[in-house]
């Protein structure tokens, strides 16, 4: 795993330049360092390398082909890339390998076959630049699910990409001017979408594209498509079809190799664990194929809302793994928030960022190399948007208009401390965990008008963050056009590929890239395989959500490793008690950042909302602190940037 950064200016080439802007992102690789620049008005190319397979000097980068016509800067990994070498040379093409580097394949693999071609046969996490010497022409290019991030753009005349934004910062050329439309996007989702940035005029390259930037005017094209998400979910749904127990064992024949092709590694590896199904799944089959005790790593929590490290202290103990828990306290946790904007690097508000921080930090001490056991509730219908939401929004569509809106702003209405001695008097079997969240939710989406607008619903945290953001004018083109959602069988499968197309990539992805990288760790993520996406749209939906479960047929592989006796409880997530600690110990922190003076001064809320919304929330009405925190992380991101770049 690797950081890559470049510019390309017309006038002007600098190795400097280019080295202090690869240090920006020195942690995603500590191992090595190097920049490849030739002739004025020539792209410069920097790399950091956290040196994962082949640990020789012969997997250095920036890398030049043995013709002398290619540099490539690459970020990833290519699991198949030994099959390719030997397809490569089946092929003829008089390969001299100086070493075994997945980044010597991939150079090769472009070179022999095109961008377009070799990008269609990798599998694999990755971002890369390659420059042609020849053509003068530059690509970019993203993996299939957007594990790996790819930022690109103009800062005057100058033409920057890089995995992270304070690498390109790092230009004499930047001028950072906050894009109001994205910040309203961020608080409605918690994160800023693809393509935005936080930044106008610099983009996120999207997930299963590359992009062509072309002579001495670095004329940027249009990002262009090699895997079509939509066209595999709509295909898939249209031949879907299969008996269980022959979908299950082809389900647990690719996990094994996804999983397989993910142990690949020349440094100690390891796995986290929640507990859950995913992460014991990817467990579960990693243990199967190793001769000794995989390594597992887990958080604990105080707070036994919030905690799952038993459940996966007991998983561990049946599947036999070396396993690591760490129980963190209040204080452990809230010392990560002032380095929450150095490691997100954009503003970013999903809380388990936190926990996934510190088990990441956990696991660094032992590993290089982890195993996560993320994508499996957008795979096979795991969210409980996916299970329940379809019933429940054939019920919301019946009701008239009126009664929708009063139901809404009844629910919406009702405190947490009502909600809390509520909850405490219903039986253990009634208890609903996040009951609070899920009312907010439904609250949200009673006003909903069609299905994918009630999906959004569910997805938002302020419902009109245009009207709170000064001068935005919030995009709404992330949902995708309709006419693609429509081929699919109905709102379950809609909300699925919706997830994987956002939700996925923008969030979760997102979350466990930087705080991996943050400690120099490499995460995978077996079930985001693309043979395993292509395989989960081709199973029927019945097979998927259930007998009012969710992922069935994954529990059905699973109960071939784990007694269901040890995995059968509700869902409980990766979360924090964000809610107390801002009434606690975070009030002074959040008060500075949410003061009305610092608010107008800044000039990018209005106060009366962001005020109102913490006045409710301290006196314990409302459930708002999902909200807050999307404000509290844009502005804690916004005094890191001021303390080292100009932003307006």
């Amino acid at each position: 795993m690797c950081g890559i950064v470049g510019y390309w200016s017309r006038n002007s080439r600098s190795v400097d330049v280019a080295s202090r802007m690869a240090h920006r992102i020195a942690t995603r690789g500590p191992d090595d360092a190097g920049v490849w620049a030739e002739g004025e008005g020539e792209p410069v190319l920097a790399h950091r390398r956290l040196s994962i397979v082949d640990l020789s000097p012969a997997g250095h980068q920036p890398m030049v082909s043995p013709c002398g016509r290619y540099v490539l800067s690459y970020n990833g990994e290519i699991y198949n890339h030994t099959e390719l070498r030997q397809e490569l040379e089946r092929e003829g093409g008089g390969f001299d390998w100086r070493g075994h580097s997945d980044t010597e394949t991939l150079l090769a693999a472009l070179r022999y076959w095109g961008v377009h071609g070799a990008l269609e046969r990798l599998n694999g996490m990755f971002a890369f630049a390659l420059w042609d010497r020849t053509e003068r022409t530059l690509f970019l290019a993203r993996d299939r699910m957007g594990e790996k991030p790819l930022y690109y753009g103009r800062s005057g005349d100058t033409f920057l990409f890089g995995s992270e934004l304070k690498a390109l910062a790092a230009h004499p050329d930047w001028r950072g001017e906050v894009d109001r439309d994205a910040l309203a996007l961020m608080l409605r989702y918690n994160n800023v979408p693809a393509p935005w940035s936080i930044y106008r005029g610099i983009y996120k390259l999207p997930p299963a594209h590359y992009l062509v930037v072309r002579g001495q005017g670095h004329q940027v094209g249009e990002p262009e498509c090699y895997w079509d998400l939509p066209e595999v979910a709509s295909e898939g749904a249209r031949e879907a079809k299969g008996e269980p127990d022959a979908l299950a064992d082809e389900l647990d024949e690719l996990l094994r190799d996804s999983v397989g092709r993910r142990m690949m590694a020349d440094v100690p590896l390891g796995a986290f664990l929640s507990g859950g199904f995913d992460s014991t799944m990817v467990v579960a089959q990693m243990q199967a194929q190793s001769a000794r005790p995989v390594k597992t790593f887990s958080i604990g929590n105080a707070d036994a809302e919030y905690d799952e490290a038993h459940h996966a202290a007991a998983v561990a103990r049946h599947l036999g793994t070396d396993h690591r828990e760490l129980y963190v306290t209040p204080e452990d946790a809230q010392a990560v928030i002032p380095r929450l904007p150095e490691i997100f690097d954009e503003p970013f508000a999903d809380s388990s960022q936190i926990p996934t921080y510190l088990v990441s930090e956990l696991a660094r001490r032992d590993v290089t190399v982890t195993l996560s056991g993320d994508g499996g509730d957008e795979l096979l219908g795991g969210y409980n948007r996916h299970v329940v939401g379809p019933g429940v929004w054939r019920r919301v569509n019946r009701l008239p208009g009126w009664l929708r809106g009063f139901l809404g702003g009844a629910v919406g209405n009702l405190s947490q401390r009502d909600l809390r001695q509520w909850r405490r008097r219903l039986p253990a079997r009634m208890q609903v965990p996040n009951l609070e969240l899920k009312l907010e939710k439904l609250a949200k989406a009673l006003g909903a008008s069609d299905g994918p607008g009630f999906y959004r619903a569910l997805r938002s945290r302020w419902k009109a963050p245009e009207g709170m953001v000064l001068g935005a004018s919030e995009q709404q083109e992330q949902e995708g056009p309709v006419d693609w959602l429509s081929d699919l069988p109905g709102l379950r499968e809609q909300m699925m590929l919706l997830d994987m197309l956002t939700y996925l990539p923008d969030d979760i992805l997102t979350k466990v890239d930087r705080a991996s990288m943050a400690v120099s760790l490499e995460a995978r993520v077996p079930l985001l395989d693309h043979r395993l996406v292509e395989f989960a749209w081709q199973v029927p939906t019945e097979y998927k959500v259930r007998d009012g479960q969710g992922k069935w047929l994954l529990r059905k592989v699973l109960d071939r490793y784990v007694p269901s006796s040890l995995m059968e409880r509700p869902k409980q997530g990766f979360g924090i008690p964000i809610e107390h600690w801002l009434r606690g110990p975070l009030r002074d922190w959040a008060e500075s950042l949410l003061d009305e003076q610092r608010l107008c001064e800044e000039g990018f809320f209005d106060p009366a909302p962001i005020r109102r919304v913490w006045t409710e929330h301290l006196a314990g009405r409302g459930r708002s602190q999902h909200r807050l925190w999307c404000v509290l992380m844009f502005q804690a991101w916004l005094d890191e940037q001021r303390k080292q770049f100009a932003v307006g």
